[in-house]
């Protein structure tokens, strides 16, 4: 299920780029639908039904694209996910869609864990360090953890960057057992 869904997420970033559609647009409005489909059991059930026509289904989907103000590029795709019964899919559909946009547009997801909440000013000086040391854009989803004790522990893909008092302590400790 897992590769039928990054099919999807890739086809709709490749058309997307290609097109030079409003990414931000088209996430926002995937966002809205797959959060609509998974809070509404009835809506699911309704798009995931073979006895019910295809005609009222896309009708329903006409609607619902109507009242977001989405793209008909969204509109279509999502009638390919409502045609090929993938509509259960469109959370998982949409979290990669957003991570093959965000590698087809240079950006690099980073994840940020620190003691403490961080300031404004504290973050966007973290991000350009960051995004001189990639050489890419950074998004970054910022989490606490007082087990950091201070500092800042950063993911970007499977890289990461510690910069915390417990990773400190650790390297000094494994220096000292050398």
């Amino acid at each position: 299920m897992a590769a039928a869904a990054g099919r999807y997420a890739r086809a709709l970033a490749e058309v997307i780029v290609e097109r030079k559609g409003d990414a931000a647009q088209a996430v926002a409005a995937l966002d809205a639908l797959a959060a609509l489909v998974g809070s509404t059991p009835e809506l699911r059930t309704v798009w995931q039904n073979p006895s019910v026509e295809h005609a009222k289904k896309i009708a329903l989907l006409d609607a619902i694209i109507a009242k977001l103000g989405a793209t008909k590029l969204v509109r279509n795709f999502v009638a390919v996910l409502i045609d090929q019964r993938r509509i259960g899919q469109i959370q998982e559909i949409v979290r990669q869609f957003q991570h093959e946009l965000n590698q087809r547009l240079g950006i690099a997801e980073a994840k940020v864990m620190s003691a403490r909440e961080l300031a404004a000013a504290e973050k966007q000086t973290l991000e350009r360090q960051l995004a001189v040391m990639t050489g890419k854009k950074i998004q970054a989803a910022y989490m606490h953890d007082s087990a950091l004790l201070g500092g800042a522990l950063v993911r970007i893909g499977s890289t990461i960057y510690d910069g915390s008092v417990r990773g400190q302590l650790q390297r000094i400790k494994e220096q000292i057992a050398q």
